[in-house]
């Protein structure tokens, strides 16, 4: 707590408050302070709201966990989705051997194929195919 003792004076009919150089300064630096503050929170709360507009456009938090552990994105995702390999060549007509190489990084994937395995998760297809958004 910042000890502040002002003394309040009277001058032709106004109230005025006599702070010394040091309270002053004090007073001053808090006052810059909490600007920053409210200045970083309406940056938040400005980034926050972006997120939460464009939710499709970054990747979950679980799934950028997983590549920071070693997974390649198809993986991730994959998991993130709470499917087998198998659910996934079911569902885009790939043979699971072929996810197995996407998923290793044995194999790039053609565009077709990125843009199935991103319809079958659900996913924005510009996260497995960049110029998907073309």
């Amino acid at each position: 707590m910042v000890d502040i003792a002002p003394k309040f004076i009277q001058v032709d009919g106004a109230e005025l408050v006599v702070l010394t150089r040091a309270e002053y300064d004090t007073l001053i630096a808090l006052a810059e302070e909490a600007e920053e503050d409210a200045a970083d929170l309406a940056l938040y709360d400005a980034r926050k709201a972006e997120l939460s507009a464009d939710a499709n456009s970054h990747l979950p938090s679980d799934v950028s966990a997983m590549l920071l552990k070693g997974d390649r994105l198809i993986k991730a995702l994959r998991k993130w989705k709470g499917m087998t390999q198998m659910d996934l060549a079911h569902g885009t007509g790939l043979a699971q051997g072929y996810l197995s190489d996407l998923e290793s990084g044995r194999r790039a994937g053609s565009a077709e194929s990125l843009r199935l395995i991103a319809e079958k998760l659900g996913v924005d297809p510009t996260w497995l195919v960049p110029d998907a958004a073309k």
